[in-house]
């Protein structure tokens, strides 16, 4: 079955945009850029919430720019063609490789784990990344820390009143300090 991943850069101190709304602490160096490039072969199909996908569509035209470097064309040949599904109440269409959806998360998750394909289902964004965590459909976190504490924002971690236990797979760092860390949700083996 395929893995629904949640994957984003954080603050030391658990945000993925800070007090301002402002998230270029985590413009990344070349190294952690060929990481996120390694990562982004391994989707099969990437969910996102509407500010995400706003934030995103810069990649849909940006190997139109002459002055783009080997990497960000690199980059957006892998990203341009992933299928995207994005949740939103207040779009009304969706550019690219794309689809809008406007409901349930759970459903549009087992739909997708249900048909064949291959890849990760990569979760973007933290309030729907919170949805999927709450039910329960999160079965990998991959957080990329970033050294630098930004004193509030938007949590990567959502915050609900349950405890999930975690499997660490692998770590990594990266010579400007930031640090990858990749957890798997402990499950319980069904009797």
């Amino acid at each position: 079955m395929r893995s629904v991943t949640y994957s984003m850069g954080v603050s030391l101190d658990g945000y993925i945009v800070g007090p301002d709304g402002g998230f270029d602490w985590t413009a990344p160096d070349e190294e952690v850029f060929r990481f996120w490039i390694d990562e982004i072969r391994d989707v099969g199909v990437h969910l996102l919430g509407r500010r995400l996908y706003e934030t995103m569509l810069y990649w849909e035209t940006a190997d139109q720019d002459p002055t783009l470097d080997d990497s960000n064309r690199e980059w957006t040949s892998l990203w341009k063609p992933l299928p995207k599904v994005v949740f939103s109440t207040t779009l009304s269409a969706v550019q690219g490789n794309a689809r809008l959806v406007s409901g349930g998360l759970a459903e549009e998750i087992e739909r997708l784990r249900a048909e064949p394909g291959e890849g990760d289902i990569a979760i973007g964004g933290a309030t729907l990344a919170a949805e999927a965590a709450a039910s329960g459909l999160i079965d990998e976190y991959r957080v990329v820390v970033y050294p630098v504490l930004v004193g509030g924002g938007i949590p990567f971690f959502p915050r609900h009143e349950r405890r999930v236990d975690l499997e660490l797979v692998e770590t990594r760092t990266f010579s400007s300090n930031v640090i990858y860390l990749r957890y798997r949700v402990a499950r319980e083996a069904a009797s």
